[in-house]
């Protein structure tokens, strides 16, 4: 049984161990959720080394230390050493907080699902332990789910921001009842609600 969550990216750290393609991947994924990361790699892929030039990741160019990983709020164990991933799990598991083992998802306390995103809007989608049946759910998603969506979102969180700061409270729910209805989707594709979010008071 798995319970999906969505963090708030900005208030973790995390810590890749491994500088190849997945590890690469990850790091990705970790930034696009706005998490801190340090990449923990003897050598690395172009992609991070890049990261790393742009001062995006912090890049520890030498095999990994205890000490790297203690404090970390998300570790992922992305190294091609299975003894190395596993020490990984089991140090990081010990004190509670989250990791991934790339190799071998059951060694650690969580996995990472296949995320469509589009502005504000974030989908994802998991399969258990069958990736590229989530990684195909997913692209049929991004079909569906495209730029009105995050459009149509944005404008939502525009309003409500307003209200919220103007101490509408009430104003907002009674928005969201009447903007957020059975409709909404089909309101998104053919173009309708955006002037009714734009003209409502």
């Amino acid at each position: 049984m798995t319970y999906p969550v969505m963090l708030e990216g900005e208030r973790f750290t995390a810590v890749v161990v491994g500088g190849g393609e997945v590890a690469a991947r990850k790091t990705r994924a970790l930034l696009d959720g706005g998490v801190a990361v340090t990449v923990v790699a003897p050598t690395a892929v172009d992609d991070l080394t890049a990261l790393a030039a742009a001062g995006r990741i912090r890049w520890e160019s030498r095999e990994l230390r205890d000490t790297d990983i203690a404090s970390a709020t998300i570790v992922i164990a992305a190294t091609d050493r299975v003894e190395v991933n596993h020490h990984v799990a089991r140090l990081v598991s010990a004190r509670g907080a989250l990791v991934n083992v790339v190799d071998d998802p059951p060694a650690g306390n969580f996995v990472t699902p296949s995320v469509h995103r589009s502005g504000d809007l974030t989908i994802a989608v998991s399969t258990g332990r069958t990736p590229a049946a989530a990684a195909a759910i997913r692209a049929n998603i991004a079909r569906d789910f495209d730029a009105r969506y995050a459009a149509a979102i944005g404008s939502l969180r525009s309003l409500r921001d307003r209200l919220f700061a103007a101490g509408a409270h009430d104003q907002w729910r009674r928005a969201s009842r009447e903007l957020i209805g059975e409709n909404f989707c089909a309101e998104v594709e053919d173009g309708t609600l955006e002037p009714r979010i734009a003209s409502w008071r």
